[in-house]
Parts: C-alpha cells; sequence; structure tokens
C-alpha cells in the first residue's frame, strides 16, 4: 500500500537557499568515489538529536510495515513509528536499557514488531502499537538454542525464525514457530560459511536467507537449511567493494541495496554481486552519511536511510 502524505504539523519548511543547499549536497554526495556512478536523488532529510519523540540518539535500526509505516529504533532503547514522510505517530521503550540497546528489528508476516534486543540476549515482541506480547529469552551461551548478542530476526513462510548473534558465537540459528531450536551454523571466522558479526538478516522471494557479514565485508546467502549459495565482496573503497555493510534491502529487477558504515554510502548490486552504482559520502550536510546504520524500501520505490551518527534518516528517491 503506498502512503498516504501527510502535511506535518510543527515541521519548519526550507527556504529556496535550503532547497539549493540541499540539491547541491545530493549531487556532491552522490556516487561511488572512483567512477562516480551516482543512483539515486535526495528527497528529504528528517529528525535531529534529541530525546523527544520524533527526535533520534544514535538510530541503529529500521524496519518497514505492509502500509509503509517506519520503525526506528534508537540508543535510548525507543522503538519509534513514522509514516514514510517522516511524521512522528508513536513510540515506546524497552524493558530494560541498563545493559545495552537494540540493534535490530523486523516486522513478521502478522505485522508484530520483532526486536533484537541484544545485550539482553532475547527477542522481544510486540504489537504495531507497542503492548509487549511476548519475550524469547534463553540461557546466555554457545550450545544450540541458546544466545548471545543476538543482532537480528527474521520471520520465514512457514512461521520459522532465524536469528543472528555476535559477540562469543558469530552464527545463525533457525527455531521453529514455538522458538524450539532446529539448527545452527557459522561461527567465527573468514572461511565462507563463517562469520565476523552478521548483522541484517533478509529473505528473498525464494526465501533464501542473505545475511550482511559486517566485520568480513561481504555479503552470504544460504538456503534455509544453512547450506551457502554464494559468496561475494571484498573489503575496500570501491565499486563493488565493501566497508562494514550492516544492513540490505531487496530492489527492484532482482537488485540489493547494501548500505556500508565504513563507506558512509548505500551501494546498488545486481544479486550476484555486480556493483550498478552508490549513493552517498562522509560527512554531515543533507546527502552525507556518518556510520549509516540500516535501511528500508517503500512501497514507491524510495530507500529511507539510518544516518545514524547525525542521529537522522534520509529518503532518496532511487
Amino acid at each position: 500500500m503506498s502512503c498516504a502524505v501527510r502535511q506535518p504539523s510543527q515541521r519548519p519548511t526550507l527556504g529556496s537557499a535550503g532547497l539549493l543547499l540541499l540539491c547541491l549536497a545530493a549531487i556532491l554526495a552522490a556516487g561511488c568515489e572512483e567512477d562516480r556512478q551516482a543512483i539515486g536523488h535526495l528527497e528529504k532529510v528528517w529528525g535531529k538529536v534529541g530525546i523527544s519523540p520524533g527526535r533520534f540518539e544514535t538510530p541503529r535500526a529500521i524496519a518497514l510495515s505492509p502500509d509503509d509505516e517506519i520503525y526506528v529504533v534508537d540508543k535510548t532503547a525507543r522503538i519509534q513509528v513514522f509514516d514514510c514522510e517522516g511524521n512522528y505517530l508513536r513510540g515506546w521503550s524497552t524493558p530494560q536499557q541498563r545493559n545495552g540497546r537494540p540493534t535490530g528489528i523486523s516486522i513478521d508476516r502478522r505485522g508484530r514488531v520483532l526486536v533484537a534486543d541484544t545485550h539482553y540476549h532475547r527477542i522481544l515482541i510486540y504489537s504495531p502499537h507497542g503492548d509487549l506480547l511476548s519475550s524469547i529469552e534463553k540461557a546466555r551461551g554457545s550450545q544450540l538454542g541458546q544466545f548471545d548478542l543476538v543482532a537480528d530476526v527474521v520471520e520465514d513462510s512457514a512461521g520459522n525464525y532465524f536469528v543472528s548473534e555476535y559477540g562469543e558465537n558469530h552464527r545463525i540459528q533457525k527455531f521453529s514457530p514455538d522458538w524450539v531450536p532446529i539448527l545452527q551454523w557459522g561461527g567465527a571466522g573468514t572461511e565462507p560459511g563463517r562469520f565476523s558479526r552478521p548483522q541484517c538478516l533478509a529473505l528473498d522471494e525464494e526465501e533464501n536467507l542473505w545475511v550482511a557479514d559486517s566485520g568480513n565485508h561481504r555479503i552470504q546467502v544460504f538456503n534455509r537449511e544453512g547450506k551457502l549459495l554464494k559468496l561475494w565482496g571484498r573489503e575496500g573503497r570501491g565499486p563493488g567493494e565493501l566497508c562494514y555493510p550492516y544492513g540490505l534491502v531487496f530492489g527492484p529487477q532482482q537488485t540489493v541495496y547494501v548500505v556500508e558504515s565504513g563507506n558512509n554510502r548505500v551501494q546498488k548490486f545486481t544479486r550476484d554481486g555486480q556493483s550498478l552504482g552508490c549513493w552517498g559520502s562522509g560527512g554531515r550536510e543533507p546527502g552525507q552519511l556518518s556510520g549509516p546504520f540500516a535501511l528500508v524500501l517503500d512501497s514507491r520505490g524510495r530507500i529511507h536511510v539510518v544516518d545514524t551518527y547525525n542521529h537522522r534518516v534520509q529518503t532518496v528517491k532511487m
């Protein structure tokens, strides 16, 4: 469903000088450094640093509902919900925060919000309006069915859950719909099938599991039984290279967008890892990024990028 455009009630507007700055910054920021092959154009920047509703303190995860509502988790352990124009709708906080804050969020088949409460080694399941429905808590450890520093969680069409972990484990676990452990794979390392901080998880149209293997600067793809299907990416700054890819999202025509925290950009690839262009560069101006952590693609073909250390979200038309 396309989002309805809502008129912001208390949002400052840009004058002609501001609009010019926005456009110039987007042009200067776009493209890979080496080939300047640009993709997309900046539509808007929304959010700013702060702890009041609609503001962010180091946002680190984002998810999109079927009706284009955007859920953002920040370092204050808040889940805030926005329409796809960046207007604040509602929000809530996780039950505990002393040990650390969540780093992953997704929406399941029933529209429930799945939060990877990383430093409490659990998955929190909420209604779309913030009612805590359940907390999936496992003993901390490295055995099958235990948790350590959960990073992300996704659900397949059969109701099974896949959970990524870093810390001591650097692995993927698969659970039944009732959260009974089924299998695990990975482990710390650079060899194919192993991980260094696996962060974002995503299931494609064939329900193959894509993993942003962040610390290894690559993408790995598995079937739902943990068999490695493809691997691509290497560390670097050039087109086709990656530096700490923390998030990915599927685009049209068998493409995939990857956000790179280390390169401060979004890179567009074919599903086989061929670079099709980049957007973004390091900096504080509109169209520039600082340690971006995640992204989503809405029904209008726009990427919403979590600009983590600039404490905001940027919307780019692709």
